[in-house]
């Protein structure tokens, strides 16, 4: 079982992650992004930042856009895959979220699909944060797609399972007072024995958010409960998802 240290540099740099989770919605994925670019108002020589950026789904679509997008992640595969589509205004690199970056040179950002929440500790967790915020000039708006931890409680699914052309893969969820816990046992007709992943993603509140975006300097503006940007509601809405603005005075 992978678990122990950062376990998602094993699990994201996988192939088996992309065979797993190969049925995204694609049209949601573009709807979303263009429905907060449209809220957002950004201008036409906007520069955009895709944090935890996977293979670029996300970041492609707003470089189609017309926008300059920069997208990070931490697993080399990904971006190796993502530098395919590289263009004069669409650009990749391999780098940690909690490591600084550019300063003062976003004027948005972007964190879709839980991809934050997997750190060990909160120092961790403040850091990714902060080179986020240093990185939006200021005034510049984050985007933090999450999980809503109330509803997640609520609708988990404990066991289940999916089937693919060269594995089975059995998925066991659960979660203790502060994270989600995913097992991923995967049976490949190719191979003799199993291999298991885990994943582990921190229960945080809207309230524990909202007072780490404020240590930062980051003011939230709105919280959209599901892709459509419907408003949110603890009890039942599916993402909780931070739109929050670079105070003026945080310089980076």
């Amino acid at each position: 079982m992978v678990l122990a240290g950062d376990w998602f540099k094993e699990w994201f740099n996988s192939h088996y992650y992309y065979d797993l989770y190969d049925n995204r919605d694609e049209k949601e994925a573009a709807s979303l992004v263009n429905q907060l670019l449209s809220a957002l108002s950004l201008a036409p020589s906007s520069y955009l930042f895709d944090v935890g950026c996977g293979r670029g789904r996300h970041a492609r679509i707003m470089a189609e856009s017309g926008f300059d997008v920069t997208g990070i992640d931490i697993a080399p595969d990904s971006i190796e895959y993502a530098k395919k589509f590289e263009t004069d205004h669409l650009h990749f690199y391999l780098h940690d979220m909690r490591l600084p970056c550019w300063i003062n040179y976003f004027d948005a950002a972007f964190s879709f699909f839980t991809s934050f929440g997997y750190f060990k500790t909160r120092r961790e967790h403040d850091n990714a944060l902060r080179s986020i915020t240093q990185a939006l000039k200021p005034g510049g708006f984050f985007l933090l797609d999450y999980i809503n931890p109330a509803f997640a409680e609520a609708n988990l699914v404990l066991d289940s399972e999916k089937k693919t052309d060269h594995a089975t893969y059995y998925l066991t969820k659960w979660s203790d007072d502060h994270h989600f816990y995913k097992k991923i046992r995967v049976e490949d007709k190719r191979k003799a024995t199993s291999t298991t992943f885990t994943e582990r993603v921190e229960k945080f509140s809207f309230e524990t958010l909202s007072d780490m975006f404020d240590k930062q300097g980051l003011q939230v503006v709105k919280v959209y409960g599901d892709y459509a940007l419907s408003s949110f509601d603890n009890e039942t809405s599916p993402r909780m998802m931070l739109l929050a603005k670079k105070r003026t005075n945080v310089l980076g």
